[in-house]
């Protein structure tokens, strides 16, 4: 995946600068079967040529360099996830090394808590609740440890920032049973309380909004904003938006969302009183 988000940013650079493969290619004395496969995210490039390579294409802020070549650095190092890759789907773990590389994530959801405010119950349950689709058994208890140790973004030395929008609709919904349902909306009003994360519940009372096609995700990685991606997710996969336009489109719905729902207090207090009724 970091190889693929390198690739993709330089390919989007060389069409700025109007160069074709062949161009770049001749230009920084690299064969196009070269140049093609670092653009696919096929092959590793090594920090000093790629260095070589931003400052033929004129990229010359340091912020946006060094984010590059932490691409680079990176691109071979397994995160914690990998040890999970026979139980988990190529899409998911594209997402998992997404979410602890991203600097911000906005996340709209109609049907379930976000996966990073999930309690542990609340997480069992919810997985609990998939069939079995093709005739092998799932391992809810590794499944369970991957979904908790996604939270550590949100506790590590620089947290990842959150900004959650939910649709009141799943705020009702009792899965795992009242107890249980009752633990993670409290869970919901002590986390967006913190500093890093934003919760706002969308109330039925707003009627048709922006975010009525469904849920999304959003993840940004601010030192070049090329490399934000919004993920649309499925019951198989994830289909991944990289174009600066469809971003920016969802980004204008994600604000629309913002503008609809309670605010942060407000928030809190709704979720309060649904938790007090259970």
């Amino acid at each position: 995946m970091r190889l693929r988000r390198l690739g993709a940013t330089l390919r989007r650079l060389r069409e700025a600068a109007n160069l074709t493969l062949e161009e770049a290619g001749a230009q920084l004395e690299r064969s196009l079967s070269s140049l093609s496969k670092i653009e696919n995210g096929r092959v590793r490039i090594p920090p000093r040529d790629l260095r070589v390579i931003l400052d033929f294409y004129g990229v010359n802020e340091e912020p946006a360099r060094e984010a590059l070549l932490l691409l680079s650095r990176d691109a071979r190092k397994r995160g914690w996830w990998q040890r999970y890759g026979d139980v988990l789907s190529p899409s998911y773990l594209d997402f998992i090394s997404l979410e602890a590389d991203a600097a911000e994530i906005c996340t709209f959801e109609t049907g379930l808590v976000p996966g990073l405010l999930q309690t542990q119950d609340y997480a069992r349950a919810v997985i609990a609740a998939v069939p079995d689709t093709d005739g092998a058994a799932r391992d809810v208890d590794q499944l369970l440890a991957v979904r908790m140790a996604r939270q550590e973004v949100l506790s590590r030395d620089h947290p990842l920032t959150l900004w959650a929008i939910v649709d009141e609709a799943l705020l009702h919904r009792h899965i795992g049973g009242r107890e249980v349902m009752r633990s993670q909306l409290q869970h919901l009003v002590q986390v967006g309380g913190s500093s890093h994360v934003t919760l706002q519940v969308l109330p039925y009372a707003v009627g048709a909004h922006a975010g009525i096609n469904g849920p999304f995700t959003i993840l940004e990685f601010p030192e070049i904003a090329d490399l934000d991606v919004v993920l649309l997710e499925s019951q198989t996969s994830g289909l991944y938006l990289e174009q600066a336009e469809e971003v920016r489109r969802y980004r204008t719905i994600f604000n629309h969302l913002r503008a609809s729902a309670k605010s942060a207090a407000a928030s809190r207090v709704m979720i309060e009183d649904i938790a007090k009724q259970l």
